[in-house]
């Protein structure tokens, strides 16, 4: 997988609504109603990382989780960061 220069992280951000491009990686924070919602779906996008095998830098607090991506391997942002990106918009608004 290949890093992607800034213009092409931009430009596939532009997919993404509220993800930024943040010392070297891609992130996002979102707020559930409680915890009880934050981590149920933080196990739902656990098993969706699982199945990309590419697994996030995240934080929970309360009812706020913040996501940071990058693929460690290639030094920085990659498609596959991309790609569980658009994957995690997709669980949360299934939420």
């Amino acid at each position: 997988m290949n890093k992607m220069n800034t213009n092409e992280i931009e430009e596939a951000l532009k997919n993404l609504s509220g993800w930024e491009l943040k010392d070297n990686m891609i992130e996002k924070s979102f707020t559930f109603t409680d915890f009880k919602e934050a981590f149920s779906v933080m196990t739902h996008i656990a098993f969706e990382c699982e199945r990309q095998q590419h697994h996030p830098n995240w934080e929970n607090v309360y009812n706020s989780l913040t996501i940071k991506l990058n693929t460690h391997d290639a030094g920085g942002v990659t498609q596959k960061d991309i790609d569980l990106a658009n994957s995690i918009e997709e669980i949360v608004g299934q939420g």
